[in-house]
């Protein structure tokens, strides 16, 4: 029987990687292009195959990912795409939010990130569980919609942003030089 975490890993990458390429063509002029397809596939998304095992796994996870419906295949003239449905695309979005790390340069640069938020009440799910990924993200909580953390993490909020469906106007990215009575955050961050 084959380890879930393996398994849960190789559904993550394979949804991922379509995620990320947003669909992926491979020829089908073969009429055995259903085993051509998970190896190209794989490699298109840099995943290593250990052994024949590791082999197998992957494509009893491709079909049941496809009999889920989590990804389509469509021929368009002797190309097949494949793609993830809209049900693909949710559970893709959630492992790129599991993954999300903001990544620390050797030298601040000095600057702040600060992340406000106002997100109205009816939406207090979404807001409770974006506080939550704050959270494990790292950022200190200056007041209780405002967050601050000193390393870039524009791109890391943007997917957040969009993933709870949020806009602009309810989070907004600030970079500022300076706070007043900065040592509490620097202390937390181990900055001079």
């Amino acid at each position: 029987m084959a380890d879930p975490i393996v398994k849960r890993n190789i559904t993550k990458n394979i949804l991922k990687g379509i995620l990320i390429a947003g669909g992926i063509a491979i020829a089908a002029t073969d009429p055995r292009f259903g085993y051509k397809v998970l190896p190209k596939l794989i490699k298109y998304i840099s995943y290593k195959l250990k052994n024949k095992k590791d082999k197998k796994k992957i494509y009893d996870i491709f079909y049941r990912l496809r009999k889920n419906d989590l990804i389509n295949f469509e021929n368009r003239h002797g190309q097949i795409y494949i793609s993830l449905t809209p049900e693909g695309k949710k559970k893709a979005g959630k492992y790129q939010i599991d993954d999300l790390e903001i990544k620390k340069p050797k030298k601040w640069d000095r600057k702040w990130r600060i992340l406000i938020f106002d997100i109205e009440n009816k939406k207090n799910i979404k807001r409770e569980a974006l506080r939550g990924k704050i959270k494990e993200l790292g950022l200190f909580q200056l007041q209780k919609s405002v967050w601050v953390h000193p390393y870039d993490f524009y791109e890391e909020i943007s997917l957040l942003r969009q993933f709870f469906g949020l806009t602009k106007n309810e989070m907004k990215i600030i970079t500022a030089s300076e706070i007043e009575d900065d040592k509490p955050i620097k202390i937390q961050f181990r900055l001079n």
